[in-house]
This record gives structure tokens, sequence and C-alpha cells, in this order.
């Protein structure tokens, strides 16, 4: 954000923190709230292996649903349960991939 407007960069990220904030609420609530992960059913071979990568964290957490919430311009992953939500990465809508990253990494 402070590369884009370093003035405007904290209060957009406030703003982010605090719609992040009822995301969390909304999901605790209703984990299936988000939409199905889209990106699931990529056909390229960056795409298929970012796919199957997400499938692999979702099952280590024994959470193996995925999907996705919309925030604004911002697109949170997360895997779920019945009960739990865990965040696995959060991106720009402009940005093409999510940053997965290893429990290790």
């Amino acid at each position: 954000m402070a590369d884009q407007d370093a003035t405007s960069a904290p209060s957009r990220f406030r703003k982010l923190q605090g719609e992040l904030t009822k995301a969390r609420r909304m999901l605790a609530f209703l984990p299936t709230s988000g939409r199905p992960a889209r990106f699931l059913d990529a056909r390229a071979p960056r795409g298929r292996f970012q796919a199957e990568r997400a499938k692999v964290l979702a099952t280590a957490l024994g959470m193996p649903e995925l999907r996705e919430f919309v925030i604004g311009t911002y697109v949170l992953l997360y895997a779920h349960s019945q009960s739990e939500v865990v965040l696995l990465s959060l991106r720009h809508e402009r940005q093409l991939q999510y940053g997965l990253q290893d429990f290790g990494d």
C-alpha cells in the first residue's frame, strides 16, 4: 500500500483491518458465507499447481473445504470445517495468484 501512495496508506490499511474484522465475525458465524474458491478449476499449469498446493494446505489443517470471501478489492482465501476457519491468504483482486506458504516456510 505504501508503494502506491504513502500518504493514504495508513488510512487504507486501517480500513482493510476493519473489513477483515467484519469478515472474521461473519465467517465465525457462517463459515460457508464465502464463495467456492474459483481458482480450484484452473486450466493453466501454474494455476493447477497453486490449486493443488491450497488443497494440500487445507487437508493438512483437517479442513478440506476452500472458499473465498470478497472484501472490497481484496479476496480472502480460507479453509474451513463446520466450526473453524483458517485464513490461508489475502490478495488484491488485480493479483493473479495467492501467496501460499508451506507451514515450514
